[in-house]
């Protein structure tokens, strides 16, 4: 993968998104977003709750963040561990619940995140984890 998250990449990915939201079932809201936590491309599927927008992209911003999925963090911010209380410190809206990714260049380095919203947050997962891999 190059340094960069193109459009025409991230829409091909969302339709893969698509393709196992049918599977599932479920309509969601996928989000990509850069390295800088900005959008790159959304696309809310018919019937897709209206929260799953802002989720979406606050799950991917959160990934892009930590550069971690946000699934792993959400043990951190319970009461009484380590980040608790941390989502105050941002000026955007950061979620620690299942839905998100980071996508990775060929070094490691975090060139953006794909965040997911509108199941249960390991389905959004499921769906993060496709289009990351269709990009």
């Amino acid at each position: 993968m190059s340094g960069s998250i193109s459009l025409s990449s991230a829409e091909k990915a969302i339709e893969a998104g698509k393709a196992k939201a049918a599977d599932l079932g479920i309509a969601f809201t996928i989000t990509i977003l850069d390295s800088g936590a900005r959008l790159v491309a959304l696309s809310r599927m018919d019937g897709a709750a209206l929260a799953s927008v802002e989720s979406s992209q606050a799950k991917a911003r959160t990934s892009v963040y930590f550069a971690q999925p946000t699934r792993d963090l959400a043990g951190a911010v319970q009461p009484g561990a380590p980040m608790f209380g941390i989502e105050s410190g941002f000026g955007d809206p950061v979620v620690f619940v299942g839905g998100a990714v980071p996508v990775t260049d060929s070094h490691g380095a975090v060139i953006g995140a794909v965040g997911v919203g509108g199941g249960y947050p390991d389905q959004d997962h499921a769906i993060a984890e496709a289009v990351k891999a269709a990009l």
